[in-house]
């Protein structure tokens, strides 16, 4: 099995939900199958920094996107590297950041095991 990097960017995450399939503030509905992970070098958090992390699939194609995965962290991040779950996607899924207090300049990379 080929592990590719499906998705990469940094973006400067403030208020606003922010795609990184899409690479905007539009949620995507990629349909790519695979197993997905999430990579993010969080070297610029600080105290009083909240990142929230979320991950949006679709149960079966027509149904509606749902927030499937989420995480919420806080403060300077020590290992400042954050790697998501494998999450099994296919049928229109998303990863979101979204700074709930502060901004954030966020590595990230999206890899993909299909």
């Amino acid at each position: 099995m080929a592990i590719t990097q499906l998705y990469s960017g940094t973006e400067a995450v403030g208020a606003t939900e922010h795609s990184c399939v899409n690479d905007s503030s539009s949620i995507a509905t990629d349909t790519t199958d695979g197993v997905f992970q999430l990579h993010l070098d969080l070297s610029d958090m600080v105290a009083g920094d909240e990142l929230q992390i979320r991950c949006y699939e679709k149960c079966r194609s027509g149904d509606t996107q749902r927030i499937v995965w989420q995480s919420n962290l806080v403060g300077a991040q020590s290992p400042p590297y954050f790697v998501s779950p494998s999450l099994i996607l296919m049928h229109g899924w998303d990863f979101t950041l979204d700074a709930i207090a502060g901004t954030i300049t966020v590595l990230w990379s999206i890899r993909q095991v299909a």
